[in-house]
C-alpha cells in the first residue's frame, strides 16, 4: 500500500466529522485530534520498529517493552487518581504480566526471542491489560463512593477492611473481565480478529494465522484475570488507614 494510497483513508475520517458537524454533536475536534495523533504515532513507531528490528538488540527490546509500558500506565492512572500510589501500582501490575506472559512464551519456547515477536506480543498484552485496568479503576471507584455507607457500617461492626470492601471488589474484578470472556465466546463467528485479518491480508496460511491468533486470546484471557485481580488486591489496602478507617467516598476524599 502506497502513502497515495492510505491517503484515501481519509475519508473515513471525514464521514465522521461530517457526521458531527452537521449534528452537532461536538466530536469534531477529538476526532481530528485522534486522526492526527494516531498518524504521527503510528508512522514514528513504525520507522523506530522498523531500526529495532534491524539491530536486533536486547537493550533496544527492552526499552521499548519499557516505553510501551510507560505509555499504558501514563494513559490508565488518570482512572484511578483517588487511590494512592496508583501509577506504581499500574506499573508493577504491567510488568508482572509481561514478565509471566513472556517467560512462558520464551521459556517454552512457543516463540522466538526476536523483537518481531516480543515487541507485538507486548504491546498486545500490556495493552489489553491497560484496558482492563481503566475498566476496572472506573467501576472500583465507582462501588466504592455508591456503597460508602455500607462499608463504613461494617467497619464500625468490627469487619476489617478486606470483609468490607470485599463485594465492591469482587463486583469490580467480576465487571472488568466479562467483556474479555463475552467477546471470545464469539470470535470467529461474529468477528475476525486483528492479527488473525492481518496474517490473512499479508498473505499467511489461514490456519496458521489461526494458530497465533489461539495464542493472543489466551494470552489475552489470563492478562485480563490477573490484571484485574492484582490491580484491586494492590488497591483496597490504601483506601483505609491504620485505624481502618475509610479515606475515599464521596464523604472522604484524598
Amino acid at each position: 500500500m502506497s502513502y497515495l494510497t492510505l491517503s484515501f483513508a481519509l475519508i473515513f475520517v471525514i464521514i465522521p466529522l461530517v457526521l458531527s458537524k452537521t449534528l452537532h454533536l461536538g466530536l469534531e475536534k477529538d476526532t481530528l485530534v485522534a486522526a492526527i495523533r494516531s498518524i504521527v504515532q503510528l508512522l514514528i513507531v513504525g520507522y523506530l520498529l522498523q531500526y529495532v528490528f534491524d539491530a536486533e538488540n536486547i537493550l533496544y527490546i527492552l526499552l521499548m517493552v519499557l516505553l510501551i509500558i510507560g505509555a499504558a500506565t501514563q494513559n490508565a492512572r488518570k482512572k484511578g487518581a483517588a487511590i494512592k500510589g496508583i501509577t506504581w501500582k499500574l506499573v508493577i501490575t504491567f510488568i508482572t504480566i509481561e514478565v509471566l506472559t513472556q517467560g512462558i512464551l520464551l521459556g517454552l519456547s512457543i516463540t522466538p526471542a526476536t523483537p518481531q515477536y516480543i515487541i507485538p506480543i507486548s504491546g498486545m498484552i500490556v495493552g489489553n491489560s491497560m484496558v482492563l485496568s481503566i475498566l476496572f479503576l472506573n467501576r472500583f471507584t465507582s462501588e466504592v463512593e455508591t456503597h460508602e455507607n455500607e462499608t463504613e457500617l461494617i467497619l464500625s461492626l468490627g469487619g476489617t477492611p478486606k470483609q468490607a470492601i470485599h463485594r465492591q471488589l469482587t463486583d469490580s474484578i467480576k465487571a472488568s473481565i466479562i467483556p474479555t470472556i463475552e467477546s471470545q465466546k464469539t470470535i470467529g463467528l461474529v468477528q475476525l480478529p486483528g492479527m488473525m485479518s492481518g496474517q490473512i491480508i499479508a498473505g499467511a496460511d489461514p490456519v496458521q494465522a489461526v494458530q497465533f491468533q489461539l495464542l493472543i486470546l489466551f494470552l489475552v484471557m489470563t492478562s485480563a484475570i490477573i490484571t484485574s485481580i492484582m490491580l484491586g488486591y494492590l488497591s483496597y489496602p490504601t483506601l483505609f488507614n491504620q485505624r481502618m478507617q475509610m479515606l475515599v467516598g464521596k464523604n472522604n476524599k484524598v
